[in-house]
Formats: structure tokens, sequence, C-alpha cells
């Protein structure tokens, strides 16, 4: 982790990345400006473009409400409410004694009123710390008994706001509590800064701080990781399953055997949450699969792992292989190897890729990895627990494609459904995290959250769409997302504000359908004509040329536009089961 020096010189001295700016206004009851300082350099050094406004201290509510303030006038993107401890615990101490038992739920609903009021200053996402824990030993250990002390109200305050963001979907917390007790109390707050400075956060602990809040706003800005390329011996497991055979590698409840079982547990809780496991081994295929299949003690399995790729080519090229396989940017992959040796070949041969430098000693690889919080993520949808099924699924897929002569063939073997319905509720959650995850097939590249989502769902002035496909294979589940928006209440012209699609679903006939299903839509509104846009960007080169392959005709540089009756809808071969 760099230092809060090395922060504050890039702060001052290196440009804002190229890119469209991400504007953030920090808020809070303490000293911000060294917090703001160490946001902003540390997006320097990422190569993220964020701006920081650094507001007046302890002057939230003017902020707010004065329609001339800095924040008002500035018109950030998010604003991160940043409520310290120490001005929780005065605010405590002056609160009567027969009242304290209410202070978290009072709290609680002064914090809701300040995000109602970032609401109606037009800021559509709140960036929101939680609080690091103080111990005032008023009661000594019996606190924790007593409702009316700091400790239990602090807690209780914890919870309430843990709960109350659950069901905002506009409002993405920073665990500063987990990165307090990383630190100890005594390294992470200063009290003499404190007092001297009303800054709340040591200077130590303000990198990791700022890390933490640089991190959320990536994953808003759709810079994520979705896949982990895994090697195997003295990576998943201690020894070499080739040379020390079945009984020989170490695993389960005995020596190293600890460490690396508890490494394979964390990695079934990321596959649980959607991100891919891959394998990529030095190894012969059935030698490198027979612990997954045979080893009592392995809690991964084989249904576990989307792709195995064991052989003794090279790891770059077999990685680059499996992006290909998979679909998905070198940029949103981490290689977790132990020997330093490839790591460093990885490194050289595909710099985009993450390589972290894993501990020596197994027993450190989960505490670095939680350290490094390399998967932060702004959104879940529970449909991404099918997404190993749905690559092995895809596997087959491709197995199957070499039996068959032609391309049309194929495509009508595979049986194919497609569905097409405006947004609803139970997936706004799904919608948005592709609006945030999409970077391929992306015709503007703009993101969304469940708060712009349910939004647009419900204005007269958009059309929604989203699609699912399924084949005899399995479900590939929600794949791509159109949104048309009125472009005046004159015009019977809708302009493509978004349309993105998973590449798993590419050259299958999928952007026909969508495109027969987006200008039926259309037709079915009164409207004649619809305008497409499409802005380059380093990761959407494939489509530039979507919109004149889908029968669009150029009006300027990357716009288009499709009259609608005179539309001739594509041939493919994907059934329409629910529209």
């Amino acid at each position: 982790m760099v230092g809060f020096n090395e922060l504050r010189k890039a702060a001052k001295k290196l440009p804002i990345p190229s890119g469209a700016p991400y504007r953030v206004a920090i808020l809070g009851d303490s000293a911000t400006q060294y917090f703001a300082t160490a946001i902003e350099g540390y997006a320097k050094l990422s190569k993220l473009p964020l701006q920081v406004l650094d507001t007046d201290y302890n002057a939230i509510d003017t902020e707010l409400i004065d329609e001339h303030s800095a924040t008002r006038l500035w018109k950030p993107d998010a604003i991160l409410l940043w409520l310290s401890t120490p001005k929780l615990y005065q605010a405590y101490e002056e609160t009567a004694a027969d009242a304290r038992a209410e202070f978290a739920t009072q709290t609680m609903n002064r914090i809701e009123t300040l995000w109602m009021l970032i609401e109606k200053c037009g800021v559509k996402t709140i960036i929101q710390p939680n609080f690091p824990e103080s111990f005032d030993a008023m009661w000594g250990n019996y606190s924790s008994k007593v409702n009316a002390s700091f400790v239990y109200q602090m807690r209780a305050l914890q919870y309430l706001l843990s709960k109350a963001m659950s069901t905002r979907n506009n409002v993405y917390p920073i665990d500063l509590q987990s990165i307090a007790m990383r630190f100890g109390e005594k390294d992470f707050f200063d009290a003499a800064l404190y007092y001297n400075a009303k800054m709340a956060i040591a200077l130590n602990a303000l990198p990791t701080v700022a890390k933490a809040v640089v991190d959320v706003i990536a994953a808003l800005k759709g810079t994520v990781k979705k896949c982990i390329v895994l090697d195997l011996d003295n990576t998943l497991w201690g020894g070499v399953i080739g040379d020390d055979g079945l009984a020989g590698i170490e695993l389960g409840e005995f020596g190293r055997g600890m460490a690396f079982s508890a490494f394979q547990r964390w990695l079934l809780q990321m596959k649980e949450r959607g991100i891919i496991l891959t394998v990529c081994s030095k190894n012969n295929e059935n030698t490198a699969k027979e612990p997954f299949e045979k080893h009592e003690d392995m809690v991964l399995r084989l249904d576990d792992i989307s792709l195995f790729v064991a052989n003794w080519e090279d790891k770059a090229s077999n990685i680059k292989m499996i992006r290909e396989t998979l679909s998905i940017g070198m940029d949103s992959m981490v290689f977790l190897d132990d020997n330093p040796f490839e790591r460093n070949l990885v490194r050289q041969m595909i710099p985009e890729i993450c390589v972290p430098e894993l501990p020596e000693d197994p027993a450190l690889y989960v505490s670095f990895l939680v350290n490094e919080n390399l998967f932060e993520t702004a959104t879940y949808a529970k449909e991404n627990t099918n997404r190993t099924k749905q690559y092995q699924a895809e596997m087959e897929r491709i197995r199957t494609m070499t039996t068959f002569t032609s391309i049309d063939e194929y495509l009508e073997s595979l049986e194919m459904k497609g569905t097409a319905k405006p947004f609803e509720p139970i997936r706004f959650a799904r919608i948005a995290e592709l609006s945030q995850r999409s970077n391929q097939f992306n015709l503007r590249t703009i993101r969304y959250s469940e708060a712009d989502i349910e939004a647009m769902a419900n204005d007269s002035q958009y059309i929604t769409l989203y699609f699912m496909l399924k084949d005899r294979f399995g479900d590939h589940g929600l794949v791509s997302v159109v949104i048309l928006k009125k472009m005046s209440e004159a015009s019977n012209t809708v302009f493509v504000d978004t349309w993105f699609m998973s590449c798993r679903v590419l050259k299958r006939g999928m952007e026909e359908f969508i495109m027969n299903s987006v200008v039926n839509a259309a037709k079915e509104k009164g409207y004649g004509k619809i305008i497409g846009e499409y802005i380059p960007t380093p990761k959407n080169e494939m489509v530039r040329a979507i919109y004149s392959k889908m029968g669009f005709q150029t009006i300027n540089d990357n716009q288009y536009m499709l009259e609608t009756k005179t539309f001739v809808p594509f041939h493919h071969f994907i059934s329409e089961v629910e529209s």
C-alpha cells in the first residue's frame, strides 16, 4: 500500500486520467482535506478519471440546502457522506441520559434525512461509510448488555445502517469498521490529530480508506473482476500431484493442509457470489483432475470450475485461450499462482491481467486477498450463482459445433428460445449489474444503478426491454438490455440510450432477435424513427459497425437512423416464447 505522502504527490502532480470524469463531493462533520487528497491521489495512480470536491468543515446541512452552495453548484455524480465516530460520541454525550437508549434510532433518522436531502439535490449516488467502533469503558465489558451505553447504541446503529442501505439501491457502503479492525483503534484513530486538526482518521490509515472509496467508484464505473484463473500444485493444495500422488498432497485438517482447505472455502464463496473459477495448470489433464474427483478433503469439485485447462503449454497462451472462450476482458481476470516465475511470465506477456504477489505461506493467502479487495462490486443479483453452469454449458456447445458442416445447421440444432420483456422489479439488480460490467458489446457504455433502472422502468418517456436466452444445453439467463428514450414531445423518434449484450451469445442470431423486438416495440408505441449512437471506448471496437449491420443509415459521425415502416425483420433461429 502506498503512503499518504505519495498519494499527496500524485494528487498534485499527476493529470486526471483520460475519460469522462466522475465527480464526487465529500461532505463531512470532521476535517476531510487530507481525506480528499488521498482519494484523488489514489484515483490518479489507479488511472480512474475522478474529480473530488472537498467541502467546508462540518457544513453538511448548508451544502445540501443552500442552492448556491459549492456542492449544489458543482452538481456531483455522487456524494460521500462522512460522519465520524468522534462526532457521534460527542452527540451521544450531549443526549439526555434518559434518551440514550434511542440514540441509534435517532441517529439513523438523521442519516436518512440527509439521504433525502441529497436526493432532492438531484444526486443519484450516495457513498456511505459506516462507523469504526469506539469503546468508552463506561460500564466496562458489561456495556454490551446496557442498552443506553455507547457501545450498545453504536452496534445497534451499525445494524440499522446496514439494514437501511440494503433497502436503498442508490446507497453504497464503505466498511470503515472492517478497516479499523485491521489497523487496530490506536493506529486507525490518532487522538492528538483529531483534537488539534479535527481529523478522524490517522494519516497512516488514510491510503487504505482512500483505496476502499476508489474501489467502490471503480465498480460503479464498470471496472470489475469477473474471473479467477487458478494454478493447482502448491496453490490449491500442498505438493505436486504428479509426483506425490493423491495420498501425498497436503489437504484437510493436518499441517499445511488446513491453509489450503481454507483457501478453497474462500474460493467457493467467490464462486457462489458469481466469480468465475477456472484452472490453468501445467499438468496432464487426468492427473490434474484426480484430486477434484477422488480426494475426500477437496472443497472445490469439478462442478465448481467453469473451464479446466491442464497441459504443458505456457500459461500465458492458455490464459488467452480461457479469455477467448469466456468472452470477457483480460483486465477482468485475476491469475493466482504460487510460482514467482509463472507470475512474472504472465505479467510480461499479458500486462492487462491482474497478478497478485501471493505470499509464500499459504496460511496467508486468504487474508492477503481479502486486504487486496480485488472483487469489489456495486450490485449483486442472485442470477450470478448460475454462472458456472452457464459457462460449462457453453463448452458443450463449442464441442457440439465441430460436428456440424454449416453454422445454420448448428444454430437450428440448439433449439434456442428467446424472451423480450419490459423491465420488472425482479430483474432490476441484474440489469444494473450488467450495465456496470458490460464493456465490449456496449454501444454507449452508460452505467446505471438499480435506482436508475427502476426510475426508467416507471417513466413513460422510456421503452425498456431485457432479453433472455436458453437452448437445449442450458439457460443463458439475462443476456441483453435495450433502453429507448423519446427524443421530444413532438417527435415520433426514439433514441437508443443503451444497448449492451453478453458476448457469450454473439453470432447466434441474438442481435437480430433483439433488433426485431426493438423495432416492434417502437412501432407499437407509434414511433417512426429510431436513432442509434456509437460512443467508442478502448473496449467496444467490436460493435462499431453494428448499426450498419442492423440496417441503420449513417446520419453523421457515429450516429445512425432507422425508419420502422421500411424495416424488414431479420431471419434467425430463435423462437420467441414470451413477449
